[in-house]
């Protein structure tokens, strides 16, 4: 899969010393130029629907479970693979100096229809949802969020906005400045 951007969280002096590496799937799912998010109110931000993926579970496996977890989302099929950012910020947990995020983007199809979502107590506590929204409004709310520095803004909306963007150019052919 091709690295689409290695980050480095611009509070991190260096990327040496004790790194916690986690895996995640994320889900790219289009209709016309809308897209599946989730939109998350306590960080007032839209990220894609996905995961991280258990140490022993494949790619693939995650990303099903997580976008059936959290959008509700059936008959899941992968297209295609779209690319991973490599990234390193501050980690919450003290036994670690920070934590190395590999985020696997798919190109994904699923069924009109979806079931109940079984979100976690974190993430229904945040307030996190899934919604269809046009791909330019959200890489323009995030941008938005990202230039005024929100109090509430979470480590993940760069890298976020970052793949939007590529996808708004790579797969829709938007012209997005």
């Amino acid at each position: 899969m091709r690295l689409i951007k290695k980050l480095i969280h611009q509070s991190l002096d260096s990327i040496e010393g004790k790194v916690f590496e986690r895996r995640a799937a994320r889900a790219i799912i289009l209709k016309d130029t809308k897209i599946l998010l989730l939109y998350t109110k306590r960080y007032n931000d839209y990220s894609f629907p996905g995961g991280g993926v258990d140490p022993h579970e494949d790619l693939i496996t995650g990303l099903k479970r997580e976008l059936e977890e959290e959008t509700g989302a059936q008959n899941i099929q992968v297209l295609s693979e779209f690319g991973y950012i490599d990234e390193y910020r501050p980690h919450y947990n003290t036994e670690f100096d920070l934590i190395n995020m590999l985020s696997y983007f798919y190109v994904c199809k699923i069924d009109e229809d979806f079931s109940e979502t079984r979100l976690e107590d974190y993430e229904i506590a945040n307030g996190m949802d899934s919604v269809w929204v046009e791909i330019e409004e959200a890489i323009e709310h995030n941008r938005t969020v990202i230039k005024n520095q929100e109090k509430s803004m979470g480590f993940s909306i760069e890298r976020e906005t970052f793949v939007l963007e590529l996808i708004a150019r790579e797969l829709l052919n938007l012209a997005i400045v």
